[in-house]
């Protein structure tokens, strides 16, 4: 018959020894994950801070980067720059800049050649001594022409100005010596014709005419006396003159009236010398005055 088997003993767990452990556990996971979180957060701020430094060195870089750039594309600038003044383009150079730059030290050095040929025979271009001085007197004698061809355009509206007012006035002269030609003639023909009443048929004419007329008259005849009494001295200080200095006198008198009758009193050699020398047009109109007939 089969022995009968024991029942196994079920081992008797220390429940409290267990909840310990475990608690236990539980802290120690705790912990360590604080640890790890701890260390991630070092870890984290220690890749941002090489981050940081990664991009201020990137930063620093591209700074420096354009910095050099930029200076580079200066310098290519003021080398072109530089080449083109030396080039002497469109004059700019010689003209613009030599006189202003060409005592600057350094900066001189970027001006063209001063291809101005200096010699010391100043017949080489006529009276100077380098090409450049002829060149600018050139130019000042061009803008002295342009000046003097204003000036003779301004001289030409002002001739044909006082063409036009001579014209004017020659109608009234021609009027004067057609007036003294009737005058003329009716002296001749009337008043000293030998057929004429006479002299004393105008003084007893005279004498019939009532006082205000008469005195009038005879105020007249003593200013034209006292006329004839200057003119005679005029007639003998003209007389004594040099020739060419009683024409210049004459020339550049108004009154051609007054002159003509001074000369009209004047020896035929007096008269003859001093209008001698003076214009043609001048004389022409004096004689004209003198003796309307002709």
């Amino acid at each position: 018959m089969a022995r009968a088997t024991a029942p196994e003993e079920i081992p008797v767990v220390d429940v409290t020894a267990e909840k310990k452990k475990l608690k236990e556990e539980r802290k120690k996971l705790k912990a360590e994950s604080r640890a790890q979180k701890k260390e991630a957060k070092a870890r984290a701020k220690e890749l941002a801070k090489q981050e940081s430094e990664l991009d201020d060195e990137d930063s620093d870089s591209g700074t420096g980067s354009a910095i050099l750039i930029t200076f580079f594309i200066i310098l290519i600038w003021i080398a072109i720059l530089g080449l083109l003044i030396k080039l002497d383009v469109g004059g700019f150079g010689s003209n613009v800049l030599r006189p202003i730059l060409k005592d600057v030290p350094v900066l001189s050095w970027i001006l063209p050649e001063d291809h101005e040929t200096e010699t010391t025979d100043e017949e080489a271009y006529g009276g100077y001594t380098s090409l450049r001085d002829a060149v600018d007197q050139i130019l000042v004698l061009e803008q002295q022409v342009e000046q003097l061809q204003t000036v003779n355009s301004a001289d030409a509206e002002e001739l044909e100005r006082l063409r036009a007012e001579l014209e004017r006035l020659q109608s009234f002269e021609d009027s004067y010596l057609e007036f003294e030609k009737i005058k003329n003639e009716f002296y001749q023909e009337v008043v000293y014709a030998a057929n004429g009443p006479g002299v004393d048929a105008y003084i007893k004419y005279y004498e019939s005419m009532d006082p205000t007329t008469a005195e009038a008259i005879y105020a007249r005849v003593i200013a034209e006396e006292a006329q004839n009494l200057e003119l005679a001295d005029y007639v003998s200080a003209y007389s004594a003159m040099k020739p060419k200095e009683a024409a210049a006198i004459f020339e550049a008198m108004d009154d051609l009236e007054l002159v003509a009758k001074i000369l009209g009193q004047m020896g035929a050699d007096d008269r003859g010398a001093i209008m001698g020398v003076m214009t043609p047009e001048f004389a022409g109109r004096l004689t004209r005055i003198m003796d309307p007939d002709a």
